[in-house]
């Protein structure tokens, strides 16, 4: 398998070309590719070239406006469901349900997306993923009661499990090797910008009446589905896909749009058939099934070790109970105006939002495992820290001020690696053929743990105090250490050939090192 997969999942790799003949390609260490793309940037390699990699940016920019729903309903349901259980007098255990259900449900979305994207398409299955969530939010605005609320929730789940997988999965077969990582971590930035309305959102609608204002709070959700519909008529279909449906002439007008160079696109174009198993107008036969996963070979499990690992991390630590909850954590804290927690959750929006770009800026400079090292540990001391706080010195002053500090340095330390860099992880390390349904079964993990979370938060804080939820994910955090330095790989500028020989164990240290600094551009 490692033989026939394509270098950054859509294009020409180092593995598979030739360089005993003579090539347009030849390796260069890193300092000199972010050269070449300070280069790009200023504009010094041509037009041709700045207008591709401004469609491309073009195309992941509209790929991950699925993400902002998802974002939205986090930020918004935190806020909204104050007012709902005035409006609609819920139990507890009713509020748990209504804010978990949503992750708990989309793990469907997530399981049928990876299947519908082989069927009809990486970007029609987001447009399917915004009509149903759309369908949802409307179900949810209208709802006169809890049990009609729920019906709308489970629609909107559905519709985010489908988008949450499928954004990733197309940025990564339509992006180049060189900035695969910044451009695959949108969809996360565009998930805390819409948490970040969604806190917004409460914020600016708190002030009218209880019966109103949640309905208004979630009705604001269907406006970005809108762009969505617009975005459908702009961007491509996956030239990967297009491939495997032997369409090769339009999976090379596509390329034609996103490479500036016609030999290039030629040369990328033979890899990706190649990597599908494709041989000139040869059949292509669907092999990436549920078999191949449910059935792995050893480097399979491996990946699928370290695929659904770090999407379980990425919420048994602890942050969906700190966003969807972060009213009720301020308010054990000391903070009991209703209007002073929104504003609060404001600025833990804020915090998310502006570190995930950070983030963005250093993946494919830093690297993937220094990032989620850097997060995981200072998650662990916010978390643990947070939980001082709450149990210490709660109702005071300081207390006040550590919690806050300690929660958005927990989602700032989030944002800057674990968020982003596992869905980069998950979308990278698998083989071309078992891709989508690989990254489907990552998210249904995330989901179902998101879900877990959401949904026991308040129970178990019941049981062993806010603070003592805070301690455990703290220990949970610990974990995530040990889980990023024994098993995760660093997988920066590495080709797929060499990611999948990491997890065969067919590199060796040297050249695992120096597969963190390989890049391919053309030759002077």
């Amino acid at each position: 398998m490692g033989s026939k997969q394509n270098g950054d999942g859509d294009g020409v790799s180092s593995s598979t070309l030739d360089f005993g003949r003579k090539n347009k390609y030849r390796r260069i260490d890193s300092v000199l590719v972010d050269d070449i793309d300070d280069g790009l940037v200023n504009g010094q390699f041509g037009d041709g070239v700045n207008w591709t990699r401004r469609y491309v940016l073009a195309c992941a920019f509209f790929a991950s406006l699925n993400s902002v729903l998802l974002g939205y309903d986090i930020g918004v349901m935190s806020g909204a469901i104050i007012f709902i259980q005035e409006d609609l007098m819920i139990t507890e255990v009713q509020e748990e349900v209504l804010v978990g259900c949503l992750s708990i449900v989309s793990l469907f979305g997530s399981l049928a997306g990876g299947r519908a994207s082989d069927a009809i398409g990486r970007k029609w299955t987001m447009g399917l993923a915004a009509i149903i969530f759309q369908i949802g939010a409307i179900v949810m605005t209208m709802a006169p009661s809890f049990q009609i609320l729920m019906v709308g929730r489970l629609l909107a789940g559905i519709g985010i499990g489908f988008g949450v997988m499928i954004a990733p999965v197309y940025i990564a077969e339509i992006s180049p090797a060189v900035s695969r990582g910044s451009l695959t971590s949108f969809p996360e930035i565009f998930i805390n910008l819409g948490i970040l309305l969604g806190y917004v959102s409460n914020y600016a609608f708190s002030g009218l009446p209880a019966h109103i204002s949640w309905r208004v709070m979630l009705g604001v959700g269907v406006i970005p589905s809108v762009f969505i519909g617009f975005a459908l008529f702009i961007i491509p279909e996956s030239p990967r896909w297009l491939v495997m449906q032997c369409r090769i002439d339009e999976a090379r007008a596509v390329l034609l749009k996103t490479i500036d160079s016609e030999a290039e696109v030629d040369e990328r174009l033979a890899e990706i058939q190649l990597a599908a198993g494709l041989s000139d107008a040869g059949k292509y036969e669907e092999t990436a099934t549920w078999q191949e996963l449910l059935r792995p070979s050893p480097a399979v499990s491996r990946m699928l070790m370290v695929g659904i690992g770090i999407q379980c991390f990425q919420q048994i630590t602890g942050i969906d109970a700190l966003v969807y909850y972060s009213p009720e954590i301020l308010k054990a804290a000391g903070i009991k105006d209703n209007a002073k927690l929104l504003g609060a959750t404001v600025a833990v929006g804020v915090t998310k939002t502006g570190f995930i770009l950070i983030a963005i800026l250093l993946i494919d400079k830093v690297g993937r495992k220094p990032l989620l090292y850097v997060s995981t540990i200072g998650m662990t001391i916010c978390l643990f820290t947070l939980g001082i706080s709450l149990s210490s010195l709660s109702k005071g002053r300081g207390g006040v001020a550590l919690s806050v500090l300690s929660v958005c340095g927990d989602v700032a330390f989030f944002s800057i690696g674990l968020g982003p860099v596992c869905w980069v992880l998950t979308s990278e390390i698998f083989p071309l053929k078992l891709r989508a349904q690989a990254v489907a079964l990552g998210a249904v993990g995330n989901r179902v743990c998101s879900g877990l979370v959401a949904m026991s938060f308040l129970s178990l804080s019941s049981v062993i105090s806010v603070a003592g939820s805070f301690f455990t994910f703290s220990i949970i955090s610990v974990l995530a250490v040990v889980f990023v330095y024994v098993l995760v790989p660093e997988t920066k500028g590495k080709t797929l050939e060499e990611i999948e020989s990491l997890f065969q164990g067919k590199l060796d240290q040297g050249e695992v090192e120096l597969g963190g600094t390989k890049q391919l551009v053309p030759s002077s």
